[in-house]
């Protein structure tokens, strides 16, 4: 499946009762050691942080931290579709190196990349770079 059956199928804001089959479809994904084109992972991690559940920012960090280029591909800000003091405060409560490594990630970026962040303002763009009024 490619990006444009993957929008078509679910839209770039799926209603919530397909986040398991979105879930599933990322693990599959991030598991995919051949893969070169990350467009469809970065969609499905963007469709995860429109739904904006606190508990899919680790798959997402996952997804992003696959391999080099989907760690550029993959906007730090697709980790916080809850919010970003949410998210912090979430990942702040695990008791996992996942979490530990993230938290401490998005602290560093804080200054740079969620600066006046706003989900809506990011929702907008991928709406504009998928080419969706």
């Amino acid at each position: 499946m490619r990006q444009d059956e993957l929008l078509a199928l679910y839209g770039l804001d799926p209603n919530p009762k397909y986040r398991n089959q979105i879930r599933q479809k990322l693990e599959e994904e991030i598991h995919q050691q051949d893969v070169e084109d990350h467009e469809y992972l970065k969609t499905l991690c963007i469709m995860l942080f429109c739904m904006g559940n606190v508990e899919d920012n680790q798959l997402i960090w996952q997804a992003k931290r696959k391999n080099q280029d989907t760690g550029s591909y993959i906007d730090v800000q697709l980790l916080c579709g809850a919010g970003y003091e949410e998210t912090i405060s979430y990942l702040d409560q695990q008791d996992d190196a996942l979490a530990v490594a993230e938290l401490q990630y998005l602290r560093q970026c804080e200054p740079y990349d969620f600066v006046q962040f706003s989900k809506a303002e990011w929702v907008s763009h991928y709406k504009r770079y998928y080419g969706i009024s």
